[in-house]
């Protein structure tokens, strides 16, 4: 086992591997920007470096900085967390090659399902359902244009590289085809550094469902279930919860097994999460996130398993400690992700948070980093916290939520807890019927109803 684990983030995902490491007996080395010097996983750590100035680019997307810290603190593996490296193939390869093991997937896994058309022809050969779309990178606006016709409008225009929505375009028909084409390349280029595109029939209705796995690279291969994504706006997720409203026992079933089918067969090491969009009781395959989530504590609480602790254990070269017979899932759970954001006009609000209150009680769980007098840096993600819960079944769960959000206090900053409880009022999400969305049409809906009552 590790003696001792460098973690490459910050915030609340660098705390929750931190205390998993305590509770492994493992030492921590947490990497830090001047920005976050007093940030709870730095206090919380057993060491800490500081690897650059504020911005991510000098810092926490500081390969050098990073694997020099590593060195220094003699770490022996590399946790990258959530987001920043997490994903990049370069830094795997590079922490493996300087003698570190790095916490996650092989770096070929990494590239191969990093580029989304690649993995799709990788999902496609070991039996996942797909959208209909393009067979590969699209050449140009031409090509594009002559496959959607064969597809049928609308259709998804997407980046192949990159996520959060950005180089993303739906043309709905020929004639604003090549404009969306150019918009979505010229974003995914500044955004991403490579305007490479493909395409998909776009779907109107569609459920975001992905399936939480975890292999050994041993062969062997789990599913814990799925969580519902659907609660986005911009193609940034809000409410989760484990498990879906909207599927059988069959089908969940039917989805799980395929995933983790489809992991075993890659001989795939550490935890992954398949995205899928659901719609007419057919699952089509998104992308595969090839780290921890966000949302990983919902599938936590259903399960009884430490996501970050088997993390830890398969990187460690240990098989998986249990089989698909021995995961039972209990309960219901939700999470809501708390951003310092305004809730009407969704503008960030870093700053110092005055007064903080944590909710508790049974069935609650909250993961954050922030504390009284905190500051909220303005150049990293608004999350500063999730409200999570467990319950016997959603309709608790609901009621749980509705109660903890409520002991909820943050003051200093604006964040969008009454987004959180404007969406748990609504009929239509109590009763489970939302798709992908239902919530930008909810509120474009509130904000024409308070114009005409302004009138």
């Amino acid at each position: 086992m590790f003696k001792k684990i460098l973690i490459a983030n910050r915030g609340e995902i660098a705390l929750r591997v931190v205390r998993a490491c305590r509770e492994m007996g493992i030492q921590s080395v947490v990497v830090h920007s001047t920005a976050d010097e007093s940030g709870m996983a730095v206090r919380m750590a057993d060491e800490s470096v500081c690897i650059g100035p504020p911005a991510s680019r000098q810092s926490y997307l500081n390969i050098p900085a990073i694997l020099s810290a590593a060195a220094l603190t003699n770490a022996d593996a590399i946790h990258p967390g959530i987001g920043f490296l997490s994903e990049n193939e370069e830094f795997a390869r590079m922490v493996e090659e300087h003698g570190f093991t790095f916490i996650g997937p092989t770096p070929e896994h990494i590239a191969k399902m990093g580029d989304k058309a690649v993995a799709k022809d990788t999902v496609k050969a070991l039996g996942l359902p797909l959208i209909p779309g393009s067979d590969g990178i699209i050449k140009d606006a031409d090509e594009g244009l002559k496959i959607a016709k064969e597809i049928g409008f609308p259709v998804l225009i997407k980046a192949v590289a990159g996520g959060g929505g950005k180089g993303m375009k739906v043309a709905r028909s020929e004639d604003e085809f090549k404009a969306c084409y150019t918009m979505a390349s010229s974003e995914a280029k500044a955004a991403f550094g490579n305007g490479a595109m493909y395409m998909e029939r776009y779907l109107s209705n569609p459920r975001h469902i992905e399936i939480q796995v975890l292999g050994d690279g041993q062969g062997n291969a789990v599913h814990l279930g799925e969580r519902d994504c659907s609660i986005q706006r911009r193609h940034q997720k809000v409410i989760e919860e484990c498990p879906s409203p909207a599927l059988t026992p069959e089908q969940r079933n039917f989805i799980g097994e395929l995933a983790a089918d489809c992991v075993r067969k890659m001989n795939y090491r550490g935890v992954g999460t398949m995205e899928f969009l659901f719609e007419d009781g057919k699952f089509y395959f998104l992308e595969m996130n090839t780290r921890l989530q966000v949302e990983h504590p919902i599938t936590e609480m259903v399960t009884g398993i430490d996501l970050v602790r088997e993390q830890i254990l398969v990187a460690a070269g240990n098989k998986l400690r249990f089989t698909q017979k021995d995961i039972t899932f209990k309960g219901h759970a939700f999470e809501c992700r708390i951003n310092a954001e305004h809730p009407e006009t969704f503008v960030p609000s870093p700053g110092k948070i005055n007064r903080y209150h944590a909710p508790g009680g049974f069935g609650v769980r909250v993961d954050s980093a922030i504390y009284d007098g905190y500051s909220v840096p303005p150049h990293y993600d608004s999350l500063v916290a999730k409200v999570i819960v467990h319950a016997d079944n959603r309709e608790e769960g609901l009621m749980r939520v509705e109660r903890a959000l409520g002991e909820t206090i943050i003051d200093g900053i604006f964040t969008n807890i009454q987004l959180h409880e404007r969406i748990l009022q609504e009929s239509e999400f109590r009763a489970g019927q939302f798709n992908i969305h239902w919530l930008e049409r909810m509120l474009a809906r509130k904000q024409e109803e308070q114009k005409k009552a302004a009138s």
